[in-house]
């Protein structure tokens, strides 16, 4: 007989106060905790509350999409700018400098799917923006602040992976061109080159769609998981091909990250 799991582990403390269900998190030492660490949150009620893990109280709530639901939070390098995503089809640039909270910018969106966006830092405060496109299979590439399309990544005809569901920007330490992996609806990961607005290698992960995805570059490895309770590691080797491993088949996650 095999052995039961261990049991998860007590939390350290519960944030309370949200009043509706939690559809996005992300950490931070953004500008109001002056370098502490912090915890956004993103909620079915459109609402974002920023909370101190000092004090684990609420020290701000922004309200920028109407009542729709958040369902991506992720700051910018320059610390006190944050992007929200929500189901009203808008994205918000938010500036939190000095106890600020105002949206300052945003981008209407041509999705209203679940898909997350994703950012790829460059230089002199610009940066790369990955969002799902106006048909159900493309993805759109923005230079931010500006707002200027860059290119709108299409599969071929006879690929039909279906729409994206998560997206993953970065960039190789030996070259500057930005690299987009793609999970799709179809269980797939597809390694895009942005410049070249071509497909670099595509793998099977998943039978259902992909709800999350994590990529390593400095280790070329990365993981996925899907609706089928299933978690699949992948590599990607030198002549940028993906290799997938056997997936778990005992997990069920929809958002998570790799760490060192």
């Amino acid at each position: 007989m095999a052995a039961l799991p261990p049991p998860p582990p007590d939390p350290q403390f519960v944030l309370r106060g949200t009043r509706s269900a939690v559809h996005a998190l992300h950490f931070c030492g953004g500008a109001q905790g002056q370098g502490r660490p912090l915890l956004l949150s993103g909620s079915l009620s459109g609402l974002v509350h920023i909370w101190s893990l000092q004090t684990r109280r609420a020290l701000a709530t922004l309200d920028g999409h109407g009542g729709h639901c958040v369902t991506w939070l992720q700051t910018l390098p320059q610390g006190h700018q944050l992007l929200s995503q929500g189901r009203d089809l808008k994205l918000c640039l938010w500036d939190l400098a000095e106890g600020r909270n105002a949206v300052v910018d945003s981008v209407r969106l041509e999705s209203i799917g679940f898909c997350r966006g994703s950012i790829l830092a460059g230089g002199h405060q610009r940066w790369t923006l990955a969002v799902p496109g106006r048909g159900s299979d493309e993805v759109q590439i923005l230079e931010m602040p500006s707002k200027t399309s860059v290119c709108t990544l299409k599969p071929e005809a006879d690929a039909k992976p279906g729409m994206p569901m998560c997206l993953e920007l970065w960039q190789a330490d030996c070259s500057p061109r930005p690299l987009l992996l793609a999970g799709y609806e179809d269980g797939s990961v597809a390694l895009w080159d942005v410049s070249e607005r071509k497909v670099c290698s595509r793998v099977a992960c998943h039978t259902e769609p992909i709800m999350g995805l994590d990529f390593d570059s400095q280790k070329a490895r990365g993981i996925s998981g899907s609706a089928e309770k299933a978690l699949a590691v992948w590599s990607l080797d030198e002549q940028q091909a993906l290799q997938v491993s056997v997936p778990d088949p005992k997990c069920h996650l929809s958002c998570f990250a790799l760490t060192v």
